[in-house]
């Protein structure tokens, strides 16, 4: 293991995310992780002893966010200045969290905290990209199972799909497509779908991929037993829906 350094005149932690001063500190592959001792010493505290509060608030942070301790902070006993301590094994996230926990008073603890509110600034954009990903390509998901929905209903009876597919959406929103396009605000032309966030892309794929699924093996033919099986699917998973989350689809905000 690798002793702490010596304190350090001045932070390494910048307004920048991801200055190399505290990129360099980190240790492993894989799990990429902080030694607590030597974060303790570039914050400006004589031991990790007098850290070690910080530490504890971080753990207590950790629980109340139902976040696994032991994935973030990792108790570990090694040798410190030619003594024996106990250290902590910190993640990035644990290192935030004992930043925020930290005095304040302490101007490399002030840097500190200012450089990680620009770095969970730079997470959360990531996320938001990252989700904006997930979003389109349910949404292309959807598209793909509405064309093989439309050919198995043409195929057992169905003359106007549109009729089809607003009874599935009557089910789902318990109100026809044009209402659903008023109370969303879609623009004319545009399909509902493309105003939707990940949770209600995933709520109309299932039951798109169901509606289909139920039509094959109950063999349905018919178009308004067609177009009952289309109502009676979306309205089950209305129903789960508010079940688990108590929020019914319309509610959703438009992303």
């Amino acid at each position: 293991m690798n002793a702490a350094p010596e304190p350090m005149s001045e932070s390494p932690f910048h307004l920048e995310p991801l200055k190399p001063g505290f990129e360099t500190m980190g240790h492993g592959n894989g799990f990429r992780f902080w030694w607590a001792s030597e974060l303790a010493a570039v914050l400006g505290y004589e031991s990790l002893h007098s850290f070690r509060k910080a530490v504890e608030r971080a753990m207590v942070t950790l629980t109340s966010l139902n976040v696994p301790i032991f994935e973030n902070i990792i108790q570990e006993q090694r040798t410190v200045h030619g003594k024996a301590t106990i250290d902590y094994k910190l993640s990035r996230f644990a290192c935030y969290l004992a930043a925020m926990n930290g005095d304040p008073k302490k101007p490399q603890v002030a840097r500190a905290q200012a450089y990680f509110v620009t770095w969970a600034e730079a997470c959360r954009l990531s996320l938001e990209r990252a989700e904006g990903v997930e979003r389109v390509g349910i949404r292309a998901e959807i598209s793909e199972h509405e064309r093989t929905l439309s050919g198995t209903a043409h195929h057992a009876g169905v003359v106007n799909y549109a009729y089809f597919q607003n009874a599935g959406y009557r089910g789902l929103y318990n109100m026809d497509l044009y209402q659903i396009r008023r109370t969303k605000g879609v623009p004319e032309g545009r399909s509902p779908l493309d105003f939707m966030g990940k949770t209600e892309l995933a709520a109309n794929l299932f039951r798109v991929t169901q509606t289909e699924e139920k039509i094959q093996v109950e063999r349905t033919r018919g178009r308004q037993a067609l177009e009952r099986t289309a109502q009676e699917v979306g309205r089950k998973v209305r129903k789960t829906m508010i079940e688990i989350s108590g929020r019914r689809p319309e509610d959703l905000q438009p992303a």
